[in-house]
């Protein structure tokens, strides 16, 4: 009896849990984003080297006054086909606290290719308190971290719009029909003509998003490229160990049929 007591007790309290978790009906989650085409996908995918560096960019002038990628060094910048002068450049725009000197003072230098990318804030209490009590998200492994991936970051870079008759919208919030929930305390980040691309490319959101979300897919995933090689590779040499099998075997039984 006692028992019985204490699992009705159980089961009430997980559905009181459920009805304060789950909010209204339709705000658990976000509108599952659609597909895109991405050079990277499938056995023989690659990064588009000019759409990351475009993506670097972007991240670069919008992303980075909010967000780190502490996970990332500027010399990592090479295998998007920047040469050393130029990785050297980008790391020297920023500066970096070094130290202690010979007086046992801390100091700041420009960067330098082994650096970690700078982040925006000191930590992450300077981080919330500049945006809200929200500490913006390490973007390193983003596209790995969010269920759906890349196709998921450029949903959410391209789903702000006006909330639906109904929604009441918070302060300091947006609505995003992808996010879960729809209510997102980032502003929207990207407009058309947001970053003028050095390459002349035409500075569309649908554009930006598409670079920075490769920029991302690659900084999650630098190795892709080689271990889809090594897969083909190791792939190839079991179809030709399987035919060498097949021909042993055919040679030993032979006298038997």
């Amino acid at each position: 009896m006692h028992m019985n007591k204490i699992i009705k007790s159980l089961v009430a309290l997980a559905l009181v849990g459920g009805v304060l978790t789950a909010g209204p009906a339709g705000a658990a989650e976000g509108t599952r984003a659609p597909k895109q085409s991405w050079s990277f996908n499938g056995l023989f995918g690659t990064f588009d080297r000019a759409a990351a560096q475009r993506g670097f960019q972007v991240y670069k002038e919008v992303c980075a006054g909010c967000h780190s990628m502490n996970l990332l060094s500027y010399r990592h910048l090479s295998q998007l086909g920047f040469n050393e002068e130029e990785v050297k450049a980008i790391a020297a725009t920023v500066e970096v606290k070094d130290g202690p000197d010979s007086d046992g003072e801390m100091f700041d230098r420009p960067g330098l290719p082994a650096d970690r990318f700078v982040s925006p804030f000191a930590n992450a209490n300077a981080a919330a308190a500049s945006n809200n009590g929200k500490v913006p998200p390490d973007l390193s492994l983003m596209t790995k971290a969010r269920i759906g991936g890349a196709d998921y970051v450029y949903g959410l870079l391209t789903g702000y719009e006006d909330a639906p008759s109904g929604v009441e919208v918070p302060d300091g919030g947006s609505y995003n029909k992808y996010f879960s929930g729809q209510i997102i305390a980032m502003a929207p980040p990207l407009s058309d003509e947001a970053v003028e691309y050095t390459d002349g490319t035409k500075p569309t959101l649908a554009q930006h998003a598409k670079d920075i979300t490769t920029f991302l897919a690659w900084a999650a995933e630098p190795e892709m490229e080689a271990r889809k090689r090594m897969g083909i590779k190791v792939l190839l040499f079991l179809l030709v160990l399987t035919g060498m099998l097949y021909a042993v075997k055919r040679k030993v039984w032979e006298d038997l049929h």
